[in-house]
């Protein structure tokens, strides 16, 4: 179960055709640290800065204009959508790059990765600092602003009809909540 201080990203599902689905995010969430409501954030990029801060400034309902913890939730945890737990604390991405989440095909979890202001997908930090090198005028970012931890997948929420390989690469079902 999450606690108050994490944000969530839910990543577009559909209940039709899972697999067929788009697999990367579509909707930023935190969760409010007083009433444990979800609100939506707005861009990628507010967000982030939300998560980056959010062990020193726990976010609230509040700090979207002209929302309290008195206004309906903006989206309720549920199975309508495969939601992911970003962990607190990942640094904001830099300036001009991206970060990329997506989902893998069996849903066992998600794959960060960075998109470089030229277009190029970056997927270990030994790829950033080639990159950092090659290019100097990004002097200022540091390998340090990059973090390729992936958000953890709500078991709870991945459609029943979804099969996860093991990894012997036998089939099986979805585990249950209880059983993690």
């Amino acid at each position: 179960m999450a606690t108050k201080e994490d944000n969530r990203e839910t990543p577009k599902t559909s209940s039709k055709n899972p697999r067929g689905a788009v697999r990367s995010v579509d909707t930023y969430a935190a969760q409010c640290e007083t009433c444990s409501k979800w609100r939506v954030i707005e861009t990628q990029e507010e967000y982030e800065e939300i998560r980056s801060k959010i062990l020193e400034n726990p976010f609230a309902c509040d700090r979207k204009p002209g929302v309290s913890c008195e206004d309906p939730a903006d989206l309720e945890y549920n199975a309508s959508r495969t939601w992911v737990i970003d962990r607190p604390g990942i640094p904001k991405t830099p300036v001009g790059f991206k970060r990329s989440l997506v989902l893998r095909r069996d849903f066992s979890k998600m794959d960060a990765y960075y998109i470089t202001p030229t277009g190029k997908k970056l997927r270990t930090k030994n790829e950033i600092a080639a990159f950092l090198e090659a290019n100097p005028k990004y002097k200022d970012v540091s390998v340090e602003d990059f973090n390729f931890t992936s958000p953890k997948v709500m078991e709870d929420t991945i459609p029943e009809d979804v099969k996860k390989v093991n990894a012997s690469g036998n089939r099986k079902g979805k585990a249950s909540k209880d059983s993690a």
